[in-house]
């Protein structure tokens, strides 16, 4: 969802315009203190603000600038700025956060990958020792050769989830 904050009577149709190029809801606010109020409520891709509403109100501006949360913000001047560019770089910026969040995520799957594959090798190596001392009663090297089974399917498992740097599927414009 988008964020659409500006008191311009050409707000209908910059949201019809956004809508269409990303397929996002757009939400309008007509001033900062309501887009403040929205911001708490919901959480937005972007939030376009219109530069004449941050100018005029600059203590509002920055209260609303502390609510943004992940929502990427993207500054316009709705009276001068075409459609074509309002749509051009609010594109861009839902392109950049998007590229963000699909790095951030690689990123914490690697980082989780490398945590747990150091935990099973650990935990193979234990399995494998344990399985190793010899009058072991036959119930507990059955329990511990179970569990050595499950520790294997849980590597594999872990081996199977696509590595970081490979793409994922499009998603969006």
């Amino acid at each position: 969802m988008i964020l659409l904050v500006t008191p311009s009577e050409r707000a209908s149709e910059c949201a019809a315009a956004l809508h269409e190029a990303t397929g996002e809801k757009i939400a309008v606010a007509d001033k900062l203190a309501r887009a403040s109020t929205l911001l708490r409520a919901e959480c937005y891709l972007a939030v376009v603000l219109d530069q004449y509403l941050l100018e005029t109100e600059p203590d509002e501006a920055e209260t609303t600038l502390q609510h943004l949360g992940t929502a990427i913000p993207v500054h316009v001047n709705l009276a001068i700025t075409g459609m074509d560019r309002l749509v051009r770089e609010v594109q861009a910026a839902v392109q950049r956060r998007r590229r963000e969040e699909r790095t951030a995520r690689h990123a914490a799957i690697a980082g989780l990958r490398s945590d747990l594959n150091g935990t099973v090798t650990a935990l193979l190596l234990s399995m494998d020792l344990a399985l190793a001392i010899s009058g072991m009663p036959a119930a507990a090297t059955e329990k511990l050769q179970s569990v050595h089974e499950l520790v294997k399917k849980l590597r594999s498992q872990l081996e199977s989830v696509a590595p970081a740097g490979q793409s994922e599927p499009a998603t969006g414009p």
